[in-house]
């Protein structure tokens, strides 16, 4: 597709535009804002429990969004906590998208009894629900940063599976490739070099579909304390920290929501914007 329809459909569906602008600002307030904090997001200083959120009164030295419990100040945690959130499911995305895609284009292309086994494979994947998969392995294995990319990166890479080798099924059968294996070329190559880049786009928006699934699930584990480990900050674990303060001290919770909800409605928005950005039905 030309580049400039890609870019054209981009300024004009609102669904990526929207994402874009809640991605951008969820970013900045990860990346660009930390710049500026002064305050240890993970030192309790009991004298200052529970202060309410006071702006930019003060700039940056005050308290932009409270304290919570322990007098950890809660714009330095969010922000912290949010960098945790999004280099984790950049880390586990990349680990789907590998297993998902060099199974997907080995079982598409070899077909057979290669096809049947990893197709069956992913029935089983499929059978056990996400979360309490992840909830058995960590509650076994333990709960760290490493098992806790593991048991998200083996539950996630079905659905890039079976669209990758769906394509890959229709892609093998074109005239080029039928000539590329009349000429001799190696299978790596038709594989990787011919087939793979002609079935990357429902790949890239269920990839970025996927980064959104990811925080979520990250979060809901962090909240039942099988995630990111306290002291560390995680949007997760802070709104299980602060839910036996929302009638008092709402800001516990409230804020980590938003945020959250703000970076998985971007993913969301943006995956659902570039299915319509790289819709081939659409007119121009």
């Amino acid at each position: 597709m030309n580049r400039k329809i890609i870019f054209s459909r981009m300024r004009r569906s609102y669904f990526f535009v929207m994402g874009l602008v809640c991605l951008v600002l969820v970013i900045a307030a990860c990346y660009v804002l930390p710049i500026f904090i002064v305050h240890d997001p993970v030192t309790n200083v009991l004298e200052n429990r529970f202060m309410r959120p006071e702006g930019f009164s003060r700039g940056f030295e005050g308290h932009v969004l409270g304290t919570d419990q322990l007098g950890r100040d809660v714009f330095s945690r969010l922000a912290i906590g949010g960098q945790y959130s999004i280099r984790l499911a950049i880390i586990v995305v990349f680990l789907q998208f590998a297993i998902g895609t060099v199974l997907g284009l080995t079982s598409g292309y070899f077909g057979r009894w290669v096809d049947t086994v990893i197709m069956r494979a992913c029935d089983v994947m499929m059978t056990m629900p996400t979360l309490i998969l992840a909830i058995a392995v960590l509650a076994i294995l333990g709960s760290n940063d490493r098992n806790l990319i593991i048991v998200m990166a083996i539950s996630g890479w079905v659905q890039i599976c079976k669209v990758t080798r769906n394509n890959v099924s229709i892609v093998k059968q074109q005239e080029f490739v039928l000539a590329s294996k009349a000429l001799g070329a190696k299978k790596p190559h038709i594989m990787f070099r011919q087939i793979f880049p002609n079935v990357t786009t429902q790949i890239i928006v269920i990839t970025s579909q996927r980064m959104g699934l990811v925080i979520l699930m990250e979060s809901q584990l962090s909240f039942l304390g099988l995630g990111i480990q306290i002291p560390a900050p995680s949007w997760g674990n802070m709104i299980s920290a602060g839910r036996q303060y929302l009638a008092t001290q709402p800001w516990l919770i409230v804020v980590p929501g938003i945020a959250l909800m703000l970076a998985v409605l971007s993913f969301n928005f943006m995956g659902d914007g570039l299915r319509d950005v790289f819709d081939t039905k659409r007119k121009v």
